[in-house]
């Protein structure tokens, strides 16, 4: 019998570790080729980590919520075939054991700081595990970490802020130790009595739901925007009936074809990726003072998870797809995020943002900007109304196809009339629409 090490595979160039949420196989259980073995959670995403082998659990190297380095071995399966462990010579196997002693004092070490010091992610903040164990290893503890002004996106605290912070400590604690002698220290009691917010009365017949660490997090994101950004709206009414008509044509020829539905989702990414090309300012971020013009034009894509919550998948150089390209990228993304099967990499990189609220029925609404970008468009339910129709031989009623886009944009950076001219862009291309476009 041979023994395979499963490992973390590697999940993007940003990440270099991940937690372990949840075992979905015991030792002992028979696990199959590309059979999950194991949850894992980042701070991207939460994925799923499969077999490479068909075979039997035998052992597992970490427990739930231990963090893992990517290309580290978390698991032991059993398969057929010759064990090459056998194979090794004795001075590989002495090293193992030394290794292993090493890690078995540095686990204990690590043991005994988490007991002093623990620390943990909350509603209102969110720690990477990185930055976890460094203030595990300096013995920081948790309202010291919540009070570090963080420097990451959506002033996410990194692990450069806590490294600075532990540099300053020193000096901060002698000037607080002289501030001490003439001041009246504050007690644990009036920190909690100022930061713990207002309770909620709950009767017997209510019942109290945890929010899952997707929810908190989108929570944390959500106010962060708000708080960040100087938030401004802009609505227009846009004439589709060219595009509703076309799409019910060339519908089913398409599905033949490509095997791909066609929804209106990616004709209206590619008129905003146009738009986005004609007005590149709105295809900026904001870092500190400075404004980040982006090369590429990469659209954020809210999608539903599988149980409910949002996530902002990313169609990378949108502008450089054509209509094909665009909804096998839209289908694909739309797909894997009701699965759970999103990789990091596809929810990272996004330049502007685009949300469907009509799928829920809404005609219109004001969406959160995703920080640091400065904009999000959202796209209102289609609907059949009365309206007047201009013809050289004079106007006219008729029934047309017509929806709304709401667009929200950072007005610390993006004045009316830009975020007016963008999203009436948007509003021409879909209008000027070819009824005769081969797909």
């Amino acid at each position: 019998m041979a023994k395979f090490e499963l490992k973390l595979p590697k999940m993007g160039e940003s990440v270099a570790e991940a937690t372990i949420t949840s075992w979905l196989k015991e030792v002992g259980d028979t696990i199959e080729l590309d059979e999950a073995v194991l949850e894992i959670a980042t701070d991207k995403v939460d994925s799923e980590v499969p077999s490479e082998v068909d075979g039997v659990l035998v052992e597992k190297r970490f427990n739930v919520d231990d963090v893992v380095q990517v290309g580290q071995v978390i698991a032991i399966i059993e398969t057929e075939g010759e064990d090459v462990s056998d194979v090794k010579s004795d001075t590989v196997e002495v090293e193992k054991q030394e290794q292993a002693a090493v890690e078995q004092v540095a686990q204990t070490i690590a043991d005994a700081k988490e007991t002093v010091y623990s620390v943990s992610s909350n509603e209102d903040r969110f720690y990477s595990p990185l930055v976890k164990n460094i203030a595990k290893q300096e013995g920081i503890s948790q309202n010291e970490l919540d009070a570090i002004v963080g420097s990451g996106k959506n002033g996410r605290v990194t692990k450069n802020d806590v490294l600075n912070y532990i540099d300053n400590r020193g000096s901060a604690k002698k000037e607080e130790a002289s501030i001490s002698e003439t001041t009246k220290p504050i007690t644990k009691a009036e920190i909690q009595q100022k930061t713990t917010p207002t309770s909620v009365v709950v009767s017997g017949e209510d019942e109290i739901i945890e929010m899952t660490r997707m929810g908190k997090l989108i929570a944390h994101h959500m106010v962060e925007s708000t708080q960040t950004s100087a938030h401004v709206q802009s609505f227009i009414e846009a004439d589709v009936t060219k595009i509703w008509n076309w799409r019910k044509k060339v519908k089913d020829g398409f599905m033949k074809r490509e095997g791909e539905n066609l929804t209106f989702t990616p004709i209206f990414m590619e008129a905003i990726a146009k738009a986005l090309r004609d007005f590149p300012m709105m295809n900026i971020s904001i870092q500190g003072d400075k404004i980040i013009k982006k090369k590429n034009i990469n659209l954020g894509m809210a999608a539903a998870l599988g149980d409910g919550n949002l996530i902002v998948p990313v169609i990378k150089n949108a502008d450089q797809l054509n209509l094909v390209g665009m909804t096998k990228q839209v289908n694909d993304l739309a797909n894997r995020a009701r699965l759970n099967q999103l990789k990091p990499d596809d929810i990272q990189g996004g330049t502007y943002t685009v949300t469907n609220v009509g799928t829920f029925g809404s005609i219109m609404g004001t969406p959160i900007i995703n920080q640091p970008q400065v904009g999000i468009l959202a796209l209102g339910a289609i609907r059949k109304v009365p309206a007047v129709i201009e013809t050289p031989e004079g106007d006219f009623i008729g029934i047309r196809y017509k929806m709304f886009l709401s667009h929200s944009y950072d007005h610390r950076v993006v004045n009316g009339a830009l975020g007016g001219q963008f999203v009436k862009a948007v509003k021409d291309y879909l209008e000027a629409w070819d009824s005769n476009r081969e797909i």
